[in-house]
């Protein structure tokens, strides 16, 4: 013979829990050094720009001389850098001039230096990188009914200009029908 567990009465108050202590006010320091640590971390995982940085701190302080004390602080030790995230957002490889211009706009870097950034990406090395990121994608490409369209799409779409997007077209079709060819 089973035996049954009796059923709780639910109508009888539940035992209240034990009140959890209040914590006490940060004092201005700890609140300090919690917000440096906070972006410290931040920083550790990706570079970020000035702008992203204090959107990150504003979101943790309602502070405003705090934030500008704590980015201060991490840009005279060297952690933050616009010319920095915008060398790295330059140098990468598999997009376009036009996305490099967009992306640095979206993180909140200064114009003077998108601009800087922009005039430092040389057009041949765009166009190479259109053609390497083309010669990885044709196969795929060839496939559709309009293979140039669709290439031209896509490089659009990754931010390259004209420019950079014809010539890897003509010399990446012209390479798949000597390879027709020869087969």
């Amino acid at each position: 013979m089973s035996r049954r567990r009796p059923r709780p009465d639910l109508s009888a108050p539940a035992p209240s829990a034990p009140a959890r202590p209040v914590p006490r006010p940060k004092t201005p320091e700890e609140e300090h050094d919690t917000l440096l640590a906070y972006a410290f971390r931040a920083l550790g995982a990706r570079a970020l720009s000035e702008a992203e940085l204090r959107g990150k701190l504003q979101r943790r302080s309602e502070h405003p001389e705090l934030i500008e004390e704590v980015l201060r602080r991490v840009q005279d030790l060297g952690y933050q850098d616009d010319a920095h995230v915008a060398r790295i957002e330059g140098a990468r490889r598999g997009v376009g001039t036009f996305r490099v211009r967009q992306t640095l706009k979206r993180r909140g870097l200064p114009e003077e230096l998108i601009q800087d950034t922009v005039q430092a990406r040389a057009p041949e090395e765009e166009r190479a990188s259109a053609l390497e990121v083309l010669q990885r994608r044709w196969p795929s490409l060839a496939r559709k009914r309009d293979p140039k369209a669709s290439a031209y799409a896509f490089l659009a779409r990754r931010g390259f200009s004209g420019d950079a997007i014809w010539p890897a077209i003509r010399e990446v079709s012209e390479a798949a029908v000597d390879e027709e060819s020869v087969d």
